[in-house]
């Protein structure tokens, strides 16, 4: 492999987060522009891309593989954020999600159910609103939460062919179990919805060099201050997954959801988008994964790191027929 695409694509990443975030209007600008040049440094490395597996974890945007019926995946990691921003509490810190569980489970063929959800987030407040926009119950300095959980049903409708993608689409909601006067969650039900396209290139069917997929649809979001009131937001990712040898991957993606109003945000519904780049590794029958994280808008954290380690099981249960 050409170490060229791979030295300039690093050199174009590290140029685009070494430069400081702004809230004004030159500032929104700046991140427009450091989005095209982080979505062009992840096409370079696509173009220098090896081998591709078909895993979550430290990814956010769904592929269309899989569980095998009747075994269980499970991924826990932590999470580390800096300059985390809350606008529907005024909050704004360093935050740490303390165990990240992600738990998927094949029940056919083509169908899996996810469930995934934090057993605790802390923050470390750095910067509070004098009159914030909820009555808050929490410590001057420090705040701390359990994360709401997300249910996911995928189903795989289109296996892939030689020149069209395979096809998915996966339905979800999140439950509110989080405390909004903690001033971390928004302690709301919002729905989600998308479509899955996932393409592979190089080597064979079940063993290609690369893979590429994307998710695009809507969520529905509870606007938490106003009653009656639901912001749909559309929802984003495209994702890239290739092998450096036998055990170790590399995973890169752009993951979000975007604004469709035509003005501000409902507060807890505004646009987010990161942008991660890191490793899988596969030792003693696990996967060990870590990436770094930049925020692309002005209410994502500004940078942050994962990692986690993700268990398949054997076969455990036989799904009903």
């Amino acid at each position: 492999m050409s170490k060229g695409p791979v030295r300039a694509a690093t050199k174009e990443i590290a140029s685009v987060t070494q430069m400081p975030y702004s809230v004004s209007v030159a500032g929104l600008r700046y991140r427009v522009s450091m989005f095209g040049k982080v979505f062009t440094a992840l096409f370079v490395i696509f173009l220098a891309a090896i081998h591709a597996a078909g895993q979550m974890r430290p990814l956010l945007t769904e592929d269309v593989d899989i569980t095998p019926p009747g075994r269980i995946e499970i991924a826990a990691g932590t999470d580390f954020f800096q300059n985390a921003r809350f606008p529907l509490s005024g909050l704004r810190g360093d935050l740490t999600r303390v165990g990240d569980i992600r738990i998927r489970t094949g029940y056919a063929g083509n169908v899996e159910v996810q469930i995934e959800g934090v057993i605790q987030n802390f923050l470390a407040i750095e910067r509070q609103a004098l009159n914030p926009p909820i009555p808050l119950n929490i410590s001057p300095n420090s705040t701390n939460d359990v994360g709401d959980i997300k249910t996911t049903v995928k189903i795989k409708l289109k296996n892939e062919s030689r020149s069209l993608p395979a096809v998915g689409m996966s339905l979800g909601f999140l439950i509110p179990n989080s405390d909004q006067a903690k001033g971390i969650g928004t302690n709301q039900i919002d729905l989600y919805s998308k479509l899955i396209l996932q393409k592979s290139f190089g080597g064979t069917q079940n063993d290609p060099r690369l893979k590429v997929y994307g998710n695009i649809g809507i969520g529905i979001l509870s606007a938490p201050l106003d009653d009656f009131t639901q912001n749909d937001v559309l929802l984003y990712g495209i994702a890239g997954v290739y092998r450096l040898n036998k055990n170790v991957n590399f995973a890169s993606e752009i993951n979000g959801r975007a604004n469709t109003r035509s003005g501000a945000a409902p507060l807890g519904t505004e646009s987010q988008s990161q942008f991660r780049i890191g490793t899988q590794v596969k030792a003693s029958g696990l996967r060990f994964d870590m990436a770094a994280i930049f925020g692309l808008t002005n209410t994502s954290p500004d940078t942050g790191i994962t990692f986690g380690v993700t268990y398949l099981s054997p076969r455990i249960f036989t799904p009903a027929q």
